[in-house]
């Protein structure tokens, strides 16, 4: 057993979007610290296992992505109905190794101040700045938090964007190092598309992100949307890259929070209730 806490070892984590696994070959990545191989068969199944002692690991495809346990998960998984539905399009937007903790590229995923001087010309811009008054919600009932009420003034919210909209947004935490985000669709402003950042932390200082959506933009091509993606994660991966500590700190007296950041200052405290310590900056 892992001395790693039992929270985070217990856990489903992603490890590949589907197409980046092709049938009968075999990949290796590492997960919480310990080598992994990983693969899918003739039939599509996915199966993943240790390479220190050839332990078979916990393997699952879900929500278009492989992912692996390398303890005692519980059976349930997260849902997001969104992917169910037929006339959505469900695809991968890239896999980016981050030199910075899974929580803390969690967390960058929920700022919505940083946008104006980040994105600039793309989700925000100046004089746009302020984060409007938004909802935090705790659902205790299937143990996330939520972001509710999020408006941002965004030049181009989306690939399909041909002018500046108010896009409103739903920040969803389902685990540690999941985080789901429910956006304004440019292509039809009646629903929302729905940006799934999965974090597969490699270590405590560095883990990869694997971005997904399921949206209803029929226009426009997989590059196209990638490359929007890509795009963004560029701009963020100059921040969180220089971020000092790169592990997430969760002292309530350490990055005093601002009234713009409740949502990560809601998440820091989830993680201290759930006794999360992996990839926590910690003051020895």
């Amino acid at each position: 057993m892992s001395s790693i806490e039992a929270s985070v070892w217990n856990e489903w984590y992603p490890v590949a979007v589907v197409e980046d696994v092709p049938r009968n070959t075999r990949q290796q990545t590492r997960l919480l610290d310990v080598d992994i191989e990983f693969s899918r068969d003739d039939s599509g199944a996915f199966s993943a296992r240790r390479l220190d002692h050839g332990t078979p690991c916990r393997a699952i495809t879900r929500f278009h992505t492989c992912w692996v346990s390398l303890g005692n998960p519980d059976d349930s998984f997260f849902a997001i109905s969104e992917f169910e539905e037929a006339d959505r399009r469900v695809l991968g937007l890239g896999s980016v190794q981050i030199h910075a903790s899974g929580l803390r590229v969690v967390e960058n995923f929920l700022d919505m101040a940083h946008f104006p001087y980040v994105h600039g010309g793309i989700l925000g811009e100046v004089p746009h700045t302020d984060v409007r008054p938004y909802r935090v919600v705790v659902d205790r009932d299937h143990d996330e938090i939520l972001a509710e009420d999020c408006r941002f003034y965004q030049p181009m919210a989306g690939a399909a964007a041909t002018e500046g909209i108010d896009a409103h947004y739903v920040y969803r935490v389902a685990r540690p190092f999941v985080s789901i985000l429910y956006k304004t669709s440019v292509a039809d402003a009646a629903r929302r598309d729905v940006i799934c950042l999965f974090v597969q932390p490699v270590s405590e200082d560095i883990c990869v992100g694997h971005f997904l959506i399921a949206c209803v933009d029929k226009e426009h091509t997989d590059i196209e949307l990638r490359l929007f993606q890509q795009t963004i994660v560029g701009q963020d991966l100059m921040i969180l890259t220089n971020h000092l500590p790169r592990t997430l700190p969760l002292a309530t007296d350490f990055e005093v929070p601002t009234r713009a950041d409740a949502m990560s200052a809601a998440y820091r405290r989830w993680l201290r209730d759930k006794n999360i310590h992996y990839g926590t900056y910690r003051v020895n």
